[in-house]
């Protein structure tokens, strides 16, 4: 958890940008990105020739050599070491810009086919405007004790929460606690393959690996294992150079060597490649959107003729997944109970051909301030052979946060997220999250059981299958209304009748003193 101290000193930074002229907040991030991964690169040296002095061997991960770097643009060769972030950050304003924009740039463009976070950097430029911003925000950077994991990956997120504050390209951001949600619904395990097609920040991708540090620290520890933590485990996809350099920064911060964060259009012809490739889903993809055919992946029309994303989408989850694959993913509620062809056919493909296990219907103020669109977790596996006995539904009344445009925590910190314990009732009524995991764990044995007026309960196959495939929670979901008693009408009549003798009587007496 990330405390004040901190986020004041980041707090301090992000106001060097704005008072500079820089306020569009990606380009802060950007950046930001930038100079961390060169902070990164310095400290990854430190380490490599920490551990030559102890083993008294060779430096085996050299990242600046011995020797002079040359840039391609003409200006004099330099030594490696004074691209350093250890020995810039003490140099004059002035000498520290030209050292990063005109050799630490280039240098780094250069080494784009080392790691799969370099190779976001290929077309990195720095854009602060004078050395002297360059200066403060390289002096904060230092300054802020990044010594740990834990606290790398917790200040960066803490940074990527100011996209979503400023009011600018918050749509970028699903709420961490969502996230946090649909990664313990999907108890991601060690061996997974863990996509997510719409990436982002990756922050669907960090939360699978921080729940495998959690509940599965072997996975770190036996060589196979940490193989594929490091390399083959987390694939995210997105077509927005920017975010994915943020994304694989994010990535990188919190412990993730070589994912596969990489520049590609999910829905398009040219990435058919990948059917049956990975054994987890996770995402919130874009919605309210139309594509040309043209541009859709030929398989995916032949699943269902559309242009709308949300529902290519999640034709293409379908085709991703390997089968006994499961995915836990967004959609607005249109998905659920929308009439077109389209609509009713992948709703008709996830219960009779694959098991739809759950819909968690969610509050409408989750993504407020920037979106009021009512949404739902639509939690399925992929079988090829059906599987849906019955779909659990859980009615998501609160999130731990107030639904208008200032989501304010209405909980202490302990009390807030999935995996918050010991809720009162009274606490249950402002955050739903943890009851919805308690309740989950159970969709096949007590929930079954569960009346129509609780918060969650079960739906036979058959009877959706009755309702031409609607999936949303108010056309099963059942309310008991309080019997309010009303006198007899006779009683009622004869009430009014004294009311207005006695209002006769009155303007009688009235009139009689006035006649006085």
């Amino acid at each position: 958890m990330i405390t004040g101290a901190l986020k004041s000193q980041v707090d301090a930074i992000w106001d060097d940008f704005w008072s500079s002229g820089i306020s569009n907040p990606l380009e802060v991030m950007e950046q930001l990105t930038y100079l961390l991964f060169i902070k990164g690169l310095d400290e990854r040296q430190t380490r490599a020739e920490a551990k030559a002095n102890r083993t008294g061997n060779l430096i085996d991960d050299v990242v600046f050599p011995a020797g002079e770097f040359k840039p391609s643009e003409g200006a004099p060769a330099r030594p490696y070491v004074d691209l350093r972030w250890k020995n810039f950050k003490n140099q004059e304003p002035g000498e520290m810009y030209n050292l990063v924009d005109n050799y630490v740039f280039p240098f780094l463009q250069e080494r784009t086919n080392e790691t799969s976070h370099a190779e976001h950097m290929a077309n990195a430029r720095l854009s602060l405007p004078k050395g002297g911003l360059l200066a403060r925000v390289v002096d904060g950077l230092s300054e802020i004790p990044m010594t740990d994991r834990d606290t790398k990956g917790d200040v960066y997120e803490y940074m990527l929460s100011k996209i979503a504050s400023s009011g600018t390209n918050g749509q970028f951001r699903t709420p961490r606690h969502i996230i946090q949600l649909m990664v313990e619904l999907m108890a991601p395990q060690p061996k997974d393959t863990v996509c997510d097609p719409a990436s982002g920040t990756c922050g669907f991708l960090v939360a699978a690996s921080e729940y495998i540090r959690h509940h599965h620290p072997s996975a770190l520890t036996t060589p196979k294992l940490a193989e594929h933590f490091h390399n083959g485990m987390f694939q995210g996809f997105d077509f927005d150079a920017t975010m994915l350099r943020i994304g694989s920064m994010n990535m990188q911060l919190h412990g993730v060597e070589n994912p596969n964060i990489a520049y590609r259009d999910s829905l398009a012809e040219v990435n058919s490649g990948d059917a049956e490739a990975y054994s987890l889903i996770l995402a919130n993809p874009p919605f309210a959107g139309s594509l040309n055919y043209e541009e859709v992946a030929d398989d995916l029309l032949a699943v269902v003729k559309t242009k709308k994303t949300e529902l290519l989408f999640l034709a293409q989850f379908l085709r991703v997944l390997k089968p006994g694959g499961r995915a836990a993913v967004i959609v607005p509620d249109g998905v659920l109970f929308g009439s077109t062809k389209a609509h009713k056919e992948l709703r008709r493909i996830l219960v009779e051909d694959q098991k739809l296990d759950g819909i968690v219907s969610l509050p409408s103020g989750v993504f407020k301030p920037y979106a009021g669109v009512s949404t739902a977790i639509l939690l399925f596996t992929k079988t090829n052979s059906g599987g849906t006995d019955h779909v659990w539904f859980y009615d998501l009344e609160a999130d731990g946060q107030s639904l208008d445009d200032k989501r304010t925590p209405l909980l202490a910190d302990d009390k807030l997220g999935a995996t918050a314990t010991g809720l009162t009732d009274e606490e249950h009524a402002k955050n739903n999250l943890p009851d919805v995991l308690a309740r989950w764990t159970e969709r096949n044995g007590s929930e079954v059981e569960r009346e129509r007026t609780a918060q969650s309960f079960c739906v036979p196959k058959a009877e959706i299958t009755d309702n031409d495939y609607d999936l949303s929670i108010n056309r099963y979901k059942e309310i008991v209304y309080d019997e309010i008693e009303y006198a007899a009408p006779s009683e009622i009549i004869a009430e009014l009748e004294v009311l207005e003798a006695e209002i006769t009587a009155g303007l009688a007496d009235l009139k009689a003193m006035l006649d006085a």
